[in-house]
């Protein structure tokens, strides 16, 4: 299986979806690297940064998961590597 490392950055601009978020992050914790969660207060905004190691499909998959929770934008960077596992 062609593997890739990819970074997924998260804006969380309704926090009534954080519970969402993260029970759907915690389900993909198995790809899941590392995780930064910053709160902006000022702004009522928080910044999440998830690295994650896992097919192409697989990222896809949750980063379409994360982008329908209501208030919650995505992005995701990708690695050129591709490992095969």
């Amino acid at each position: 299986m062609e593997r890739r490392i990819a970074v997924i950055g998260i804006i969380v601009e309704n926090t009534d979806s954080v519970e969402k978020l993260n029970s759907l992050l915690h389900s993909y914790g198995d790809i899941i690297i590392g995780r930064m969660g910053l709160p902006y207060r000022e702004r009522n905004i928080n910044v999440v940064s998830i690295a994650v190691d896992a097919s192409q499909d697989t990222i896809s998959e949750l980063t379409g998961k994360i982008g329908k929770l209501d208030g919650i934008s995505v992005k995701t960077a990708y690695s050129n590597k591709i490992f095969n596992d």
